[in-house]
């Protein structure tokens, strides 16, 4: 074999096996997904995460508070 063909079959077996992991990383990929969207973990890590995270932050937050302005300072609407 001359050494054109021995690079043209090098390329000829790389060519599979780099679409196959290819199709591999997908299928992985898509299997995760899916299981994000069928056990709707998405959701739970909203609700079980981030709700509580945002809870404590907002009710740590310091808030005026309307009824400790006098009334004559208050605007007529």
């Amino acid at each position: 074999m001359t050494k054109r063909k021995q690079k043209s079959a090098r390329r000829a077996r790389l060519v599979p096996r780099i679409l196959g992991r290819v199709f591999a990383v997908l299928a992985a990929l898509y299997a995760a997904l899916f299981a994000v969207f069928y056990f709707d973990l998405d959701g739970k890590l909203i609700y079980y995460v981030v709700e509580p995270l945002l809870v404590r932050h907002y009710d740590r937050m310091e808030r005026r508070n309307p009824l400790d302005v006098p009334y004559e300072m208050r605007k007529s609407e």
